[in-house]
């Protein structure tokens, strides 16, 4: 088990994601290196906004976290120090895959600032 985990996964409370990684959670999630945290959604069941942290990436769906994984590694190298954590946000997704956790949680590696992978709604 890790030590402290490597990347915060937020998801909302009933979603897709939230469902899957309760029902079967990928090994990063096991092994402790991403922990979930389930979060309030507004009346569309989008995860309600967080004031902390800095939007270092917006991409679409969790797919591009795999293709674009080269500039996920980019942004989060080029993010600096500081204490806020970095955040990704993903418009929409129904599952997260652990391909796709991995290109997250290797491009964290290259940061001492916490990482945070936003999962905004359903697709």
């Amino acid at each position: 088990m890790a030590d402290q985990p490597r990347l915060i996964v937020q998801v909302a409370r009933g979603s897709a994601v939230d469902r899957q990684l309760s029902a079967q959670p990928p090994h990063s999630v096991t092994s402790g290196d991403v922990v979930v945290v389930v979060g309030a959604a507004d009346a569309k069941g989008n995860l309600e906004a967080s004031a902390a942290g800095q939007i270092v990436l917006s991409l679409p769906s969790p797919e591009a976290l795999t293709r674009e994984s080269v500039e996920v590694r980019a942004v989060i190298g080029r993010a600096g120090t500081g204490v806020e954590p970095l955040v990704i946000a993903v418009d929409a997704a129904e599952e997260l895959r652990e391909d796709e956790l991995a290109a997250v949680l290797a491009a964290a590696r290259h940061t001492s600032r916490a990482v945070i992978l936003r999962i905004i709604r359903d697709a």
